[in-house]
Order: C-alpha cells, then sequence, then structure tokens
C-alpha cells in the first residue's frame, strides 16, 4: 500500500478555481490507478475521476466532465485534481485514492486513502 495526504482545499466563491495535491509515498506510486472521491455531510463517498498509472488514460464522473481535470506526476509521487467553474454542490471533503489495476467507480475498490481535504463553494 502507499500513504497518502490531500492537500489543496479551502473555501471559494462559486464560478472560482482551486487545485488539490495529493502527495503519495513509497517508490511504486507509478504503478497505481489513482482516484479523486468527494464526500458531502450525510451522503456516501462519490466518484470524481481516476488515472491510469502512466497517466494516458482518464475517466471522470458526468457531474464533473468538462470542468475537472485529473493529472499526475510520477516524477513527484503525485495526483493533482484542478477544478475549474466551481458550484455550491461541489461542496465536500475530496480523497484521494490508489489501487492496483484499471480504474474503477466504486470506492471499494481503492486499497489506500487519504485522509481527505475540504472544500468549500460559497454561492
Amino acid at each position: 500500500q502507499v500513504q497518502l495526504v490531500e492537500s489543496g482545499g479551502g473555501l471559494v466563491q462559486a464560478g472560482g478555481s482551486l487545485r488539490l495535491s495529493c502527495a503519495a509515498s513509497g517508490r511504486t506510486f507509478s504503478s497505481y490507478t489513482m482516484g479523486w472521491f468527494h464526500q458531502a455531510p450525510g451522503k456516501e463517498r462519490e466518484f470524481v475521476a481516476h488515472i491510469s498509472w502512466s497517466g494516458g488514460r482518464t475517466y471522470y464522473a458526468d457531474s464533473v466532465k468538462g470542468r475537472f481535470t485529473i493529472s499526475r506526476d510520477n516524477a513527484k509521487n503525485t495526483v493533482y485534481l484542478q477544478m475549474n467553474s466551481l458550484k455550491p454542490e461541489d461542496t465536500a471533503v475530496y480523497y484521494c485514492a490508489a489501487r492496483l489495476g484499471r480504474g474503477v467507480e466504486t470506492p471499494g475498490g481503492y486499497d489506500s486513502w487519504g485522509q481527505g481535504t475540504q472544500v468549500t463553494v460559497s454561492s
């Protein structure tokens, strides 16, 4: 497993942007598919995006497609989530996660999780 630490969350007005980072420990980061999920109060954890080990394949939830971009830098053991045109409904704790194998959209398919970073979008 890898240890994951998210950063970059905060308070932003609707229409604004944030860039989340997730730093991973371990020398095998480039072997992992990485995902981002979010969880709003009282709701289940939901898929946002995932990226293949090479960065060559990405996949997004319909709700963020065209607004969010996932990317990774294997030399820095870091995965990013660029969030543009933020909406109040994007308010949630954002988690990064890692798994071996192809990307999946269910939280249970991931083996390692970060502690989360809060994103709050005001209207």
